[in-house]
């Protein structure tokens, strides 16, 4: 997919690695420059030297409000403005257990990460979006934050949020000149959907063949995927569209099964 972002400035969090890597090089790759945020700075700088056209890369973590603030304000002056921001960064469970046996501290974690977050960064950026009065955001749901997968409770709760903030957002923030929209992954092929379905081992076989009946292409997306997606919704291209919730799913979601 081919699309003109040249002269358009790109914040993507989680940038990193997986998706959010996937998506910063789509976004470089068609003309913006873009700025990488991540936990992991040596991360984020390879992504960025990897972008080239002058991409930037800082270590941040979400959750830290201040900190994010301030590097809002140190973004659009070295840049001069802010287009478009992706809120990608967020992180998963490991452990599919019951309601009543999910740690605290895991939810309270899943959740300050994947949902406020999104509403931290959010915060922080969008000051400078709507300077532009042409500003998008695409936040990064999930399949599970659509359907109620069991035994993840933290993670759906959070990515539940997400779809519904972004519907909000756009509610609010479309006559003053900022689309919101969200794109929502199935299982993907990262490094923490490996961890967990695709282990090299062989050890989660059972596991990730049971997901996979339920995809109609019968395989998981690549990160590069959802990066089209969302490379869509951040052009001029989807100038008319805000307010969606996105499935990249292979399918997944009209041919839901109750055991996922």
């Amino acid at each position: 997919m081919q699309v003109d972002l040249h002269g358009h400035v790109a914040v993507v969090t989680g940038g990193g690695n997986g998706i959010g890597r996937a998506i910063s090089l789509a976004l470089a790759a068609n003309g913006a420059r873009v700025v990488v945020l991540d936990r992991e700075g040596d991360a984020a700088s390879t992504v960025a030297a990897e972008a080239g056209n002058g991409a930037l890369s800082y270590a941040v973590d979400v959750t830290d409000l201040p900190a994010l603030e301030a590097l809002a304000t140190n973004v659009a002056g070295e840049c001069g403005k802010i287009d478009i921001l992706v809120n990608n960064a967020g992180i998963g469970t490991y452990k599919r257990v019951p309601l009543h046996e999910v740690p605290p501290d895991e939810w309270k974690k899943i959740v300050d990460v994947d949902l406020t977050g999104v509403f931290y960064v959010s915060r922080a950026f969008l000051p400078h979006l709507l300077a532009t009065g042409n500003g998008r955001v695409v936040n990064i749901s999930s399949v599970a934050g659509i359907v109620p997968l069991r035994l993840q409770s933290a993670y759906v709760a959070a990515k539940a949020g997400v779809a519904t903030l972004t519907k909000a957002m756009a509610a609010e923030l479309g006559a003053k000149g900022v689309r919101v929209n969200c794109v929502a992954p199935g299982s993907t092929l990262t490094r923490a959907t490996q961890a967990v379905f695709y282990k090299e081992d062989g050890t989660a076989q059972d596991l990730a063949t049971s997901l996979l009946s339920h995809v109609p292409l019968g395989r998981p997306g690549t990160p590069e995927e959802i990066a089209a997606a969302v490379l869509f919704l951040a052009s001029p291209d989807s100038a008319y569209v805000t307010g969606v919730v996105l499935p990249v799913d292979g399918g997944w979601l009209c041919s839901y099964h109750r055991d996922w």
